[in-house]
């Protein structure tokens, strides 16, 4: 198989023009060329006034590879394909544990886990504290409809993860070597989801969709011999000698086990303090503070596209800021949605806590994202492994007081914000955010240091994006849950660094940030368990 980069072609071409323009660029008759995918499509925003063209890298095979590879052999944009196939690993049936392993969390991370584990053989019983998607949907919109919050069945918590409820993006800039990527996205289609999040620059699913798809990915892992348990919260590990062996949940059940995936999002703070509790080594780490900000998706499309703006097939556009304030904060965008809205996030009674969720189709009316600040242990939360978590409580708890107590949330017109006066009513952008929001001041919510940089940073980013700092632009507030406040550190074996047979993963483990990073984080570390087990079998 060849490869072969750089192919333009119109935003309007015809769905069959991708063969005769390759045959036409090789020098090839149509009868030469045996077969054809595309591996790549993308577009450069940058060249919004000329020609907007797609850029294809596209992945074929021709009656005599040799013979082309010579004949254009000057040709940097032609090449051999590499081998992005995912290569399993294999276990005999005499190598199978007695006990089963376990996977605790069923999020992107946890998915691709058990997963894995049920490929090989292992037939995983996977613990999820929430409930199964439909059913958590459900339970999610009590919220957002009636102020009504389920602790354990919402946002948060639940089968599929945050992920679920956000705008299913499916791209990374993690280092993936062994294409672990290419899998993830390959058993996302396989489950449902559409086939062009395998070649487009930025795939994304969406909420709806990935409901379906995580409840077939579901019922995959079951029929390969697995066991998902929902309404199952871990409340401790039993560790001996330094060795897991086994979790107990929160009924008292005891589940035996000397391999285990802690797949836990990073919401699951009750699950750190135990882990905590019992000697597990973690420690904090740095993450972001913010407001999600709100905008007409037709300004971004204007800005970000020009002339191109609401071409159906570039649909909404999207944006990434960064900016360096003076008083040595980054301020950057964080979670862009597209054509999406602002969501209640809160896993927690009395605290409010934003996200934001697009659907497939990105088509309301807003586009919304989190303006964010970044901040670290040694400077602003030091105090031990669960300080993070602390500091997100107390400003989670104080926003949900600033928006009057009943889930609604903070909210300030950016122009406003800027000046620093309260909203006391709003313009042109309806914000998006349910329950609603109480207009009030913002620099209330956050640090001093926060809301310095953020008040300097958004007419910066309105130099970019034109429009990004008008006056009717809508902050909500807060966003506190960017990342996990810890990292349960582990090994190269990718096990705990003081619990054998305990494998930390994914997000809330401090080592994945986004569906696609915490599903090849899944694979790594289920691949490291079978890993565990030869060798346990081969002592």
């Amino acid at each position: 198989m060849l490869r072969i980069t750089e192919l333009k072609l119109p935003l309007d071409h015809a769905d069959d023009a991708l063969r005769p323009a390759l045959v036409e660029r090789l020098g090839i008759d149509d009868s030469e060329l045996l077969e054809l995918n595309v591996f790549k499509r993308s577009y450069d925003a940058r060249k919004k006034s000329g020609d907007m063209p797609f850029i294809y890298t596209l992945d074929f095979s021709v009656r005599d590879e040799a013979a082309l590879l010579a004949r254009l052999s000057n040709d940097r944009n032609l090449g051999i394909a590499p081998d992005v196939r995912y290569k399993p690993l294999s276990i005999a049936a005499e190598q199978q544990p007695a006990q089963r392993p376990l996977v605790i969390g069923f999020g992107p991370c946890g998915i691709f886990a058990a997963l894995l584990l049920a490929q090989m053989g292992l037939k995983p019983i996977v613990l999820e504290r929430g409930k199964e998607v439909r059913q958590r949907t459900k339970d999610t919109w009590g919220l957002w409809r009636k102020n009504v919050l389920d602790p354990e069945s919402n946002v948060q918590f639940g089968e599929g993860g945050a992920g679920t409820f956000s705008d299913g993006k499916l791209y990374s800039q993690i280092k993936d070597p062994n294409h672990y990527g290419r899998k993830v996205l390959e058993e996302f289609v396989k489950a449902g989801a559409p086939e062009e999040i395998l070649y487009v620059s930025k795939p994304h699913i969406g909420t709806f969709r990935l409901t379906g798809v995580v409840a077939t990915m579901r019922e995959e892992i079951k029929a390969l011999g697995g066991e998902v348990r929902f309404q199952q919260r871990v409340s401790d590990v039993l560790i001996e000698d330094g060795q897991l062996v086994g979790v107990e949940l929160e009924n008292g059940e005891q589940i035996h086990s000397r391999h285990v995936i802690l797949a836990l999002g990073h919401s699951s703070r009750d699950t750190f303090r135990a882990l905590h509790k019992r000697g597990v080594f973690m420690e904090a780490k740095p993450f972001s503070v913010g407001f999600r900000i709100e905008h007409p998706q037709s300004l971004i499309d204007r800005a970000r596209l020009g002339k191109y703006a609401g071409h159906p097939k570039l649909g909404a556009a999207d944006y990434k800021l960064v900016h360096h304030a003076k008083n040595g904060r980054s301020v950057y965008s964080f979670c862009m949605c597209p054509g999406g809205t602002v969501v209640a996030a809160t896993s927690e009674p009395h605290r409010v806590v934003t996200n934001g969720m697009s659907q497939y189709s990105r088509n309301e009316r807003n586009a919304n994202a989190g303006i964010v600040v970044g901040i670290t242990p040694e400077q602003d939360f030091p105090g031990g492994p669960l300080a993070g978590v602390e500091l997100q409580e107390r400003l989670e708890s104080h926003a949900y007081v600033l928006g009057g107590s009943n889930y609604e949330a903070p909210g300030q017109l950016v122009g406003d914000f800027i000046a620093g006066k309260p909203s006391e009513a709003l313009g042109s952008v309806e914000p998006s955010y349910k329950p609603g929001i109480k207009l009030g001041d913002l620099a209330q919510a956050l640090p001093d240091f926060a809301i310095e940089a953020i008040r300097e940073a958004l007419p910066a980013f309105g130099k970019q994006i034109r429009g990004f700092d008008m006056h009717d632009a809508v902050l909500t507030g807060i966003e506190t849950r960017t990342s996990s406040p810890l990292r349960i550190t582990r090994g190269e074996d990718l096990q705990s660094l003081n619990v054998r047979g305990l494998f930390p993963a994914g997000e809330g483990a401090g080592y994945a940030g986004g569906i696609l990073s915490a599903g090849v984080d899944g694979i790594r570390v289920a691949e490291g368990v079978a890993r565990a087990i030869i060798e346990q079998q081969a002592d």
